[in-house]
Formats: C-alpha cells, structure tokens, sequence
C-alpha cells in the first residue's frame, strides 16, 4: 500500500467520524431539550401573597397555582417575572421570592427544587411535592398552602 493511498483512507475514516460525532450529538441533544424547560411565573395573588404559575407545555401543564400564605417582603423585585429552568447553574440561587436549592437540567424538563416562604417545592415531570407531600398534576389547579409550620 503506497503511502498516499493510506493518507487518503486515513482522511476518509477521519471525516467520517467527525459527521458521525456530529451527528449524534446533534441527535442526542434533541433528545435531551425535546420536552422544554419547566416554566414558572412568580407573581402576586390577593392580599401580595407570594404566587407561583407552573406551566410545561410539552406535558400539557398550565395554569397550575401555588399560593403562599404570608405577604411578600417589601423588597421584592417588581412582579410578575417568568423564569424558564432550562440551563444549568449552582444551586443555591435568588430567585425573586424565595431561591432555587436544586436545579437537573439533564433531560428537560428535569427537576427544580424551590424553597419558597419556609417550603419547598419541587416540580418532577411525574408529579408535584408541596412541603414533602407529593400531589398529582391538574392543570388549572390552584393550591392554597395554609399557615402554619412549613
């Protein structure tokens, strides 16, 4: 075999290998951002109690309401502000009421973790934990989270 002839082999299986990487990368990052990030809107509802809007499109979530029982802090940033977990970062981070403990942006829509007025609450495509307690999604659904002990 002359040595150009194996150079030229060598440039083939090295271009091949490059669109296979490329390709499946491409293939595999799809697969990871498919369904989109969790949504959330942090907002005010009657009497400027802390208000939490989920939506995830992609698993027909909306309209899902999380109300906190004490008022929000005179300090807080202009509401409504809408967040989208969609990229990794540290954790813990501010948020406008409250902050984000755990954030896995692996496969979208992942897990957050969110402690909000002494309670966490952490949103899973399978289901919603409030304080511990795990509730099945309903879209349109707004829970009223009652005083007391987180």
């Amino acid at each position: 075999m002359s040595g150009e002839r194996f150079g030229r082999q060598l440039l083939g299986l090295g271009l091949a290998s490059a669109v296979l990487y490329f390709a499946l990368f491409a293939w595999i990052e799809h697969g990871r951002n498919r369904q989109g990030p969790w949504e959330v809107t942090f907002t005010r509802f009657t009497n400027d109690r802390p208000c939490l809007e989920i939506s995830q499109p992609a698993l027909g979530l909306r309209d899902v309401r999380i109300v906190f029982p004490s008022a929000l802090p005179t300090n807080t940033p202009p509401l409504p502000q809408r967040w989208t977990f969609k990229d990794a970062r540290p954790t813990p981070f501010a948020l406008p009421f409250g902050r984000c403990v755990f954030l896995d942006t692996l496969s979208l829509p992942g897990t957050v973790t969110l402690e909000v007025a002494g309670r966490q609450v952490q949103l899973l495509p399978r289901v919603l934990t409030v304080g511990g307690v795990e509730r099945p999604w309903r879209t349109g659904e707004t829970i009223q989270i009652a005083p007391g002990k987180p």
